[in-house]
């Protein structure tokens, strides 16, 4: 399965804090033939947390992109037709990040792995 993952998700990755997902999504996560992308915009979002001190990393921040890809996980750039997508369903999120990620999915062909409430009901979300 191709899916990009939503922030909190890559950040349960890089701190090993798996155990917060639901058997669905770590098997998932697991599985070996999977396709694993994360948006710029997750790595966007993560450094202004850490720089607001509102979010702690183990790993630097500066090596993030590396990281990701030691691990087998592909980072998509923000493009325009990411940017100029309506996504179909609406979202319920406002969240300019959420909305993103789901325009990412749709326009690649991906299902976004999250546990978020805002966007865990979206028909691009994984379900477990």
């Amino acid at each position: 399965m191709r899916v990009l993952l939503d922030t909190h998700t890559l950040l349960a990755i890089i701190e090993q804090q798996l155990d917060r997902f639901t058997p669905g999504i770590r098997s998932l996560l697991a599985d070996s033939t999977g396709e694993f992308h994360v948006s710029v915009a997750s790595l966007w979002e993560i450094a202004i947390k850490w720089r607001l001190g509102k979010l702690r990393l183990t790993p630097a921040l500066k090596t993030l992109p590396g990281l990701l890809t030691s691990i087998g996980i592909e980072l998509i750039a923000i493009n325009e037709h990411h940017t100029l997508i309506a996504v179909e369903p609406e979202p319920l999120t406002r969240d300019p990040f959420d909305r993103l990620l789901l325009a990412q999915c749709q326009v690649e062909g991906l299902r976004l792995i999250t546990i978020d409430r805002a966007l865990i009901d979206h028909p691009m979300a994984f379900r477990a």
